[in-house]
C-alpha cells in the first residue's frame, strides 16, 4: 500500500514536469479540433500566445527595452478553465498586466488522462513586449529537443532560484486605499473629532452604542460615512508634497492582506499666561501608527516626547501631584514629568494595542491607553482624565446589547505607599452592559471593583469572571480588601436632533439615611444629566450641549486609601474629584476643514481648610481616607473651604490633513477661581491664557480643572 501511495504522489509531481505520454490530451482551443497528440500540443500553445498578445497591454510608464521576461504559471483544470498559480516579473506593472490579459482568455476542452478530464500544470517563459506570433519559453510538458527530466528539473530549479532572488521587487505595497476607515483600527479620543459622528449615531431607530470609547473605524462606519466625508475634504494636488501635507498619511503601504499608516506629528504652541506674566509654551514631538494584518488584526501605537510650560494655575495643579522620587509632578491626561529647569516640564507619553476581531460579535484588546463611558463632556463612570494605563478589554455586541469587561493595572505614586523604590500597584476589572431597550432610549449598568496587590495577592481571580456581582465577591475577599462601585446609564433620544443622558454612580449607599436627609458620609454618590442638540437651528455640524454634573463628599476615596477611584494622582472619572456640582455649556460647529467650539462652565467646589488647626477632611480630595472626615452626618456638597469656579474657553482652527488629523488653531481660555478663605495653598485667583498652535489631534488636552 505504501508502495502505491509513492507511486500516485510521485505521479501527481511529476506529471506537469515529465514529457507527455500517449495517454495525456492537451487542452483544445476550438481552433485545434481534431488534430493529432502532437500538432494538438503546437497549436495549444501558438494559439495562448496568440490571445495573450492580443489581451496584453504594456505598462506605458516602463520602457519596451525587448528584455523583459514574465514567468507565467498556471493550470488548465478538468473544466477547461484556466487557473492562474503565480505571475512573477522584474516589476509589478509587468505582473498586473499579464493577469489582467490571462484574465481574459477562455474557457477551452479540458486536458485528458487516459480519456478522463484532469488537470494540466504548464510554466512558460513570456518575453515582453509580446509580438505578433511569437512564442514562449517552455518549462513544462514536452520540449522541442531531448533535454533530459533531470535538466527540466535543473531549469526549474534555476526560475525558482531567480524567483527567491527577485522576490522583493514583486512584494505589492502601493494598494492603500483608505483601508484605516474601513478597519477595526481604534479613533483617537478627542472631543472635535467625536462631536462629528453624534447626530448620525443618535438617530432615533439605529442600534448604535455610544458610550464605550473610543470606537473604531468600521463600528461609526455603519452610521456615518467615513469615506464620503475623506473624500468632501480632499484637495486637488498633483505632488507628492502636496498630497502628503493636506490629504494623506505619511507613510502608507498596503498589499494583499496587510495594510499600515504612519504619521509624524507635533503639538507646538506658544502662549502667554497674561495674568501672572508667564510665556507658555508645548513642544510634543510624536509617531502615530496604525495597521492591520488580515480581516482579523489590527494594531496601534503612538509615542510622544513632550516638554512644556503652561499657566501658572495649571504649574500648580501639575506640581500639587507629584510622585514619589523627586520629579517634579505630574501632567494631568499625560503622565509623570521632570524637571526641564525654569518652571518645564518634560514628560513622555506611550500609547498602543492590539486587537483581534474574530468575528461580527467579539473583539479583544490588550494595550494601554485611555477609555471613557459615558454621553457626556464628562463621566462619572470612567474618563479619560487619568494618564494612560495596561489594560485588557472583552467586547460583545449581538442582538440589541453591547457588553464590556475592561481588566486594568494602575498605579498609586504617593510616598506614603511607595515601597523598595516602586510604585504601589492596585487593579480594577470594570464591566458595564449597554442595552437598547427601545428605538428611543438606552440603559446602562455598570460595575467595577478595585483591589490592591497587598499580601502576594497580585491579580485576584475571583475578579476575573466577566459576569459577576462584585459586591458579593468583595465580601468573600474581605470589605477592606476592594472599592466597589455600581451605577447605571440612560441616553434618551427626543428626535434624531436631541438626545438627553444620565449618570448615576453608587460608591456606598444607605436607605434609612437618604429617607431621613441626615447627610451620612455613608451616602457616596454622584449623577450627571445632559442634552445635547444636534445640528441645532438646522445647521448641520452645529452642537449645542448643556451638562450638570453633581458629586457628594467622599464619593471615590476609600478607609483603604490605595483603593480610590484614583490613578498616579489622577482621578479616573471627573477631575475634580468630589464635593462639588458643576454646570457646563458648550458648542461645537465644524465647516469643511475650519472648527470652532466654545465653553462655559460654572461651579461650586469643596477643598479642605488645612490651616494648621482644621485638618479634617471634608471629602474633596480622593485621595485622602475617609476615616478622617470631619463628620459622620450633615455632610452637604460644597462643604469645607467652598471655592465658586468659573472658566471660559473658546476655540477656533483649520485641520490640514483630515488623514493626519494635523491642524492650526488658536485658543483664548478664562479661568476664574475664588475660595472662601485663603489656606492650605489656596488662593483667589483670575487667569486668561492666551494660545496659538499647530497640532496633531490624537489626545485631549482639558485646562477645566
Amino acid at each position: 500500500m505504501k508502495q502505491l501511495w509513492l507511486y500516485i504522489v510521485t505521479l501527481l509531481i511529476a506529471s506537469p514536469i515529465i514529457a507527455q505520454n500517449s495517454v495525456e490530451k492537451f487542452p483544445e482551443f476550438q481552433t485545434c479540433n481534431g488534430l493529432n497528440a502532437s500538432a494538438l500540443e503546437d497549436c495549444f500553445y501558438q494559439k495562448l500566445y496568440n490571445l495573450l498578445q492580443l489581451n496584453y497591454e504594456h505598462p506605458s510608464q516602463l520602457s519596451l527595452t525587448g528584455d523583459e521576461k514574465i514567468t507565467l504559471r498556471f493550470e488548465v483544470d478538468r473544466d477547461g478553465n484556466f487557473k492562474s498559480i503565480r505571475t512573477d516579473a522584474i516589476d509589478p506593472a509587468l505582473t498586473n498586466a499579464m493577469n489582467n490579459a490571462f484574465e481574459k482568455l477562455p474557457q477551452v476542452k479540458a486536458p485528458t488522462y487516459n480519456g478522463n478530464p484532469t488537470y494540466m500544470q504548464f510554466i512558460l517563459s513570456v518575453p515582453v513586449p509580446m509580438v505578433e506570433n511569437g512564442t514562449f519559453q517552455i518549462y513544462s510538458n514536452r520540449e522541442q529537443n531531448d533535454t533530459t527530466a533531470s535538466q527540466k528539473m535543473n531549469a526549474l530549479d534555476s526560475i525558482a532560484f531567480a524567483k527567491a532572488n527577485n522576490d522583493y521587487s514583486q512584494i505589492i505595497s502601493n494598494q492603500y486605499d483608505g483601508n484605516q476607515l474601513k478597519s477595526d483600527v481604534l479613533i483617537p479620543l478627542s472631543y472635535q473629532r467625536y462631536h462629528r459622528y453624534e447626530a448620525a449615531m443618535n438617530r432615533v431607530g439605529n442600534n448604535a452604542h455610544t458610550a464605550v470609547k473610543p470606537y473604531t473605524f468600521n463600528y461609526v462606519d455603519q452610521y456615518f460615512d467615513l469615506e464620503a466625508e475623506r473624500e468632501s475634504l480632499i484637495k486637488e494636488e498633483s505632488t507628492w508634497l502636496g498630497k502628503k501635507w493636506w490629504n494623506e498619511h505619511f507613510f502608507e503601504v498596503a498589499g494583499k492582506n496587510y495594510w499600515f499608516v504612519v504619521d509624524p506629528g507635533v503639538d507646538l504652541q506658544l502662549g502667554q499666561d497674561t495674568s501672572e506674566d508667564i510665556n507658555t509654551f508645548n513642544n510634543t514631538r510624536l509617531i502615530n501608527v496604525s495597521g492591520g494584518i488580515g480581516k482579523q488584526f489590527t494594531f496601534g501605537a503612538s509615542i510622544q516626547e513632550s516638554q512644556g510650560r503652561f499657566a501658572g494655575y495649571f504649574n500648580r495643579e501639575i506640581e500639587s501631584r507629584a510622585p514619589d522620587g523627586g520629579n517634579p509632578g505630574i501632567v494631568p491626561g499625560r503622565g509623570i514629568a521632570e524637571d526641564g529647569g525654569d518652571t518645564i516640564y518634560d514628560y513622555p507619553v506611550a500609547t498602543g494595542y492590539i486587537n483581534y476581531t474574530p468575528n461580527k460579535v467579539f473583539n479583544f484588546q490588550l494595550g494601554h491607553g485611555q477609555h471613557f463611558i459615558g454621553d457626556g463632556h464628562r463621566s462619572l463612570v470612567l474618563s479619560d482624565n487619568s494618564q494612560p494605563f495596561p489594560y485588557a478589554k472583552v467586547n460583545a455586541k449581538f442582538w440589541k446589547l453591547d457588553y464590556t469587561v475592561l481588566y486594568t493595572s494602575l498605579r498609586d505614586v504617593r510616598s506614603a505607599v511607595t515601597a523598595d523604590d516602586s510604585f504601589r500597584t492596585k487593579f480594577m476589572v470594570h464591566h458595564y452592559l449597554s442595552w437598547n431597550a427601545t428605538k428611543k432610549l438606552n440603559l446602562g449598568f455598570f460595575e467595577s471593583v478595585l483591589w490592591q496587590d497587598d499580601n502576594q495577592r497580585g491579580f485576584d481571580f475571583n475578579y476575573l469572571n466577566p459576569i459577576i456581582f462584585y459586591q458579593a465577591v468583595e465580601l468573600q475577599t474581605g470589605s477592606r480588601g476592594g472599592n466597589a462601585l455600581i451605577g447605571a446609564t440612560a441616553k434618551y433620544k427626543f428626535t434624531d436632533r436631541i438626545t438627553g443622558y444620565a449618570q448615576l454612580v453608587l460608591d456606598e449607599f444607605s436607605g434609612a439615611s437618604v429617607a431621613s436627609g441626615d447627610g451620612s458620609y455613608k451616602n457616596k454618590s454622584a449623577y450627571q444629566l445632559g442634552v445635547k442638540w444636534q445640528n441645532a437651528f438646522k445647521v448641520n455640524n452645529l452642537i449645542l450641549q448643556a451638562e450638570y454634573n453633581r458629586v457628594r463628599p467622599f464619593t471615590y476615596s476609600h478607609n483603604t486609601v490605595v483603593l480610590n477611584y484614583g490613578n498616579s494622582n489622577q482621578a479616573l472619572a471627573h477631575p475634580w474629584g468630589a464635593n462639588f456640582y458643576e454646570t457646563t455649556f458648550i458648542g461645537r460647529y465644524t465647516k469643511d476643514r475650519w472648527y470652532g467650539n466654545a465653553q462655559f462652565t460654572f461651579g461650586e467646589r469643596g477643598f479642605d481648610i488645612l490651616d494648621g488647626v482644621d485638618n479634617a477632611f471634608y471629602g474633596g480630595n480622593i485621595y485622602r481616607s475617609e476615616d478622617d472626615r470631619i463628620a459622620d452626618n450633615g455632610n452637604t456638597i460644597g462643604q469645607g473651604n467652598r471655592v465658586t469656579f468659573m472658566y471660559a474657553q473658546v476655540e477656533a482652527g483649520y485641520i490640514i490633513n483630515p488623514a493626519s488629523r494635523l491642524q492650526v488653531f488658536g485658543q483664548v481660555i478664562f479661568r476664574d477661581f475664588d475660595p472662601h478663605f485663603e489656606v492650605g495653598g489656596l488662593q483667589e485667583e483670575s487667569t486668561t491664557w492666551l494660545n496659538l498652535g499647530l497640532r496633531t489631534d490624537i489626545m485631549n488636552w482639558s485646562f477645566d480643572r
